[in-house]
């Protein structure tokens, strides 16, 4: 079933109900001596329809049902069609304004905010572009300079000049794989054309996975570990998870300045299981919190440091991915320094329970 049909079937459903809790309603105005109030309730129904279901139809349906409700069931003589009355008429005629507008504002409405989003991503692709031109120039430059220097000056170079120009050339090409994962893996997702597979995966088995491929690049770099003594399953894309956690404990080591502690805490409320990922380092800027998974930096901010590299593209994926999977992510300072990214995924338990409802 697509969206549309879906879609009009919610529609449909929600025009009868309402009109359905309407005539109820109604009925109980009836037996209360409250009749005068039925033609009211009916064009608050009529009005209600056209606010929240798409384009005219139903609004004009409903008003015309409206009329027809209220003159066979609530217009005397009862249980016979009249449309004598002038009431009648300008009944049906203000209902029917009532629906025609009010679709027409919803739908303009509708539009707008439809034209704000896409020029929201268009903003943001311009400021993926930009940010990734940046985030790739400078290990390029890299590569380039110390793979010509090698060829230019093989003869004089010893072997450990060799060797730490040959190490550098490693390391960026391993970044701009990990870059090129990232951008894969957010431009996919986000045009729809990848469909996230969960598996059932259990939490120690992604941590473990998590911090031995840490490890192998930062093997240095120590993780406190978390995670809950009980068995929890999370129905998830495992390498797409795995890609947000180790996205987010890279962004402490290139960006935390002066963070000596690094820790992955993970444990569950109610249907939730929530990761927090915290550094004891220099903090986020507080201008920089509320745009931080945009995947951008300003003009200003940018450097050819390597070390300051990765203009946020890697927390946009995390965005990405875990909103994908239906979560949240957020990023706060600590109360005692440092930075707190936290995300949450829903647990198998929880999603077993939503397929019985």
């Amino acid at each position: 079933m697509n969206r549309k049909t879906k879609k009009r079937i919610i529609d449909i459903t929600l025009t009868v109900l309402i009109l359905a809790a309407s005539f109820g309603i109604s009925l109980l105005f009836q037996k209360f001596k409250v009749s005068e109030q039925i033609t009211t309730l009916f064009a608050f129904s009529v009005f209600l329809i056209s606010l929240i279901t798409d384009g005219y139809l139903y609004g004009v349906i409903s008003a015309i049902a409206s009329v027809f409700i209220i003159n066979y069931t609530f217009t005397y003589p009862y249980f016979n069609m009249d449309f004598s009355a002038p009431s009648s008429i300008i009944s049906a005629v203000i209902m029917l304004i009532i629906a025609v507008l009010t679709s027409a504002f919803t739908t303009r409405m509708k539009e707008w905010q439809r034209v704000k989003a896409e020029s929201e991503k268009e903003r943001m692709r311009a400021n993926l572009l930009r940010a990734v031109s940046h985030d790739l120039r400078t290990p390029l430059t890299t590569i380039y300079g110390a793979s010509s220097s090698i060829i230019e000056n093989y003869d004089k170079l010893n072997d450990k000049q060799k060797l730490q120009m040959a190490s550098g050339i490693k390391e960026d090409s391993e970044w701009l794989i990990r870059m090129v994962e990232n951008l894969l893996s957010i431009t996919r997702i986000d045009s729809g054309s990848v469909k996230l597979i969960k598996t059932p995966t259990v939490l120690d088995e992604l941590i473990d996975s998590v911090i031995l491929k840490f490890k192998k690049r930062y093997p240095e770099q120590r993780v406190e570990l978390d995670i809950p003594s009980d068995v929890v399953i999370i129905p998830m894309d495992a390498i797409l998870i795995e890609q947000v956690i180790i996205n987010i404990l890279e962004n402490a080591i290139h960006h935390a300045a002066g963070f000596t502690r690094l820790s992955l805490h993970v444990f569950t409320i109610e249907n939730k299981a929530i990761f927090e990922i915290t550094d004891n380092g220099c903090g986020i800027p507080s201008e920089k919190l509320d745009r931080i998974f945009m995947g951008y930096n300003d003009k200003a901010e940018d450097t050819s440091d390597t070390q300051s590299r990765n203009a946020g593209i890697g927390l946009s994926v995390c965005a990405t991915i875990v909103k994908a999977h239906g979560g949240d992510i957020t990023a706060e300072n600590a109360k005692g320094g440092g930075a707190v990214f936290r995300f949450s995924l829903t647990t198998e338990d929880a999603l077993d329970e939503q397929k019985q409802i």
